[in-house]
């Protein structure tokens, strides 16, 4: 492919829509898997085993089960008769359906076992539990000991979940397709674009969206590769 052939299949316009769209619901998952890493790592590690069991088996559910059959479940949880679809309609007046919505949600979910599991291997390091509990002799309130000593000391853990969340909502397709529907110039991620690319023969073109999701994740790896030789 030479360069004007580049910039023209760059420039089409179902290819930049699904790179912003991408490039928007991985911004959306960064926050939201940063915003729930940690309360969900620390809920998996409850000393109450029934609550434990199922807060682990629901984080991990995205990561063992088929993701069509879990875009179909969450299709007839937040469908139009679903409960969930209905209550958000109700309250909201909106519905997450083929919509951007549905797929930030598909892409949260796909990502968040891979971002809570470094999350909670770095909560239970031995070296960690002791600086914990020498801030709680010196005085420290359980906020301060978080701010001060937790979160700094796990901030490598909690970056290399956050970069595998972001490979993992990049790449997802399943669950994106059953619930986003695939719609061109509204839904259509840059995964999904490849498929579609290949679909109808265009070959070519699904190899330059294939270089470009190389590209970013050769850049993601080196980040989680720095991440996981730093401490904690």
């Amino acid at each position: 492919m030479q360069l004007n052939d580049l910039w023209s299949a760059l420039r089409a316009p179902e290819v930049s829509f699904s790179v912003l769209l991408t490039l928007r619901i991985c911004v959306a998952c960064l926050v939201l898997h940063a915003l729930a890493a940690i309360p969900l790592a620390r809920l998996g590690m409850a000393k109450n085993v029934y609550l434990r069991r199922v807060v682990n088996f629901v984080i991990t559910l995205p990561l063992v089960f088929p993701p069509m059959a879990m875009g179909f479940l969450l299709l007839m949880l937040f469908g139009r008769n679903g409960w969930g679809g209905m209550a958000l309609q109700q309250v909201f007046g909106m519905s997450l359906v083929f919509s951007q919505g549905g797929i930030i949600l598909a892409a949260w979910l796909a990502g968040l076992p891979l971002v809570i599991k470094p999350v909670q291997t770095a909560l239970t390091n031995p070296d960690l539990l002791r600086l914990e509990q020498a801030a709680r002799v010196c005085g420290a309130s359980p906020i301060s000991c978080f701010f001060l000593v937790t979160l700094p000391l796990i901030r490598h853990g909690l970056g290399a979940g956050l970069l595998l969340g972001i490979t993992r909502a990049m790449g997802e397709v399943g669950i994106s397709l059953m619930l986003g529907g695939n719609i061109a110039g509204r839904t259509n991620t840059l995964s999904l674009e490849v498929f579609n690319a290949v679909s109808t023969g265009e070959f070519q073109r699904a190899a330059l969206l294939c270089s470009m999701l190389a590209i970013i994740s050769l850049l993601l790896y080196l980040g989680i590769e720095w991440c996981q030789k730093r401490s904690f």
